[in-house]
């Protein structure tokens, strides 16, 4: 899968980093300095400029075009502009915007851009869901979908530490997609058995995060 990244920043790069685990990655970041550490570890997948521009999107690739365009810049205005570009006039499979501000969120919902993840949400889904051993982050809502993915941490202490994937009775149409272990990403298989301290990303319905919590975290 090829994914366009807009936006360098932390959000961003640690994207890119994890997508590049399998999956071609072009990244834009318009600050030179950011760019320069990027260009640094990506190997030449960084493009320098605004990537509300059109002649740096096609740079990065934009006209192939991307199976995924994710905007991640710290501007609300221009993670809508980039992916209607990307959308609207190059065809993009899927967009992802960043909203910075939960109160544009209506702005995005009016252009069809249905996939966002708001860095407030996800703070304030933290704060909310605040139990140590019982910890659920909510990362991402896909609404056109209605799906959604979620973050939990195994402790020492979880049912699901030291069971394989296969063993786990989850959710009805939920899945495990990606597991974090010691800085390392990995994406699960029915024999991946979990350990204490991993993250584990997981994608399912919208209301089953309690039953999520029973599976994998709560005795």
């Amino acid at each position: 899968m090829f994914v366009l990244v807009a936006g360098g920043g932390k959000v961003g790069s640690n994207l890119a980093r994890t997508l590049l685990r399998g999956h071609e990655v072009a990244i834009i970041e318009v600050r030179r300095d950011r760019w320069e550490a990027l260009e640094e570890e990506f190997e030449h997948r960084a493009i320098l400029g605004d990537a509300t521009e059109l002649f740096v999107l096609e740079r990065a690739g934009i006209a192939r075009p991307p199976d995924l365009v994710v905007a991640v810049t710290g501007d609300d205005e221009d993670n809508m502009v980039i992916c209607q570009m990307a959308r609207d006039h190059y065809g993009a499979a899927k967009v992802i915007a960043r909203v910075n501000d939960p109160r544009n969120q209506v702005h995005f919902d009016l252009l069809g851009i249905s996939a966002t993840v708001s860095a407030t949400q996800s703070i304030m889904a933290m704060i909310e869901h605040e139990v140590p051993e019982h910890e659920l982050i909510h990362l991402l809502e896909l609404r056109k979908e209605n799906l959604e993915i979620v973050e939990v941490q195994i402790s020492k202490d979880s049912p699901s530490a030291g069971k394989r994937v296969s063993s786990l009775k989850l959710p009805v149409g939920s899945r495990l997609i990606a597991v974090m272990r010691n800085g390392q990403h990995e994406i699960p298989d029915p024999e991946t058995k979990l350990e204490p301290g991993d993250q584990v990303l997981a994608i399912l319905e919208p209301g089953k995060e309690d039953e999520l919590r029973r599976v994998l975290l709560k005795k």
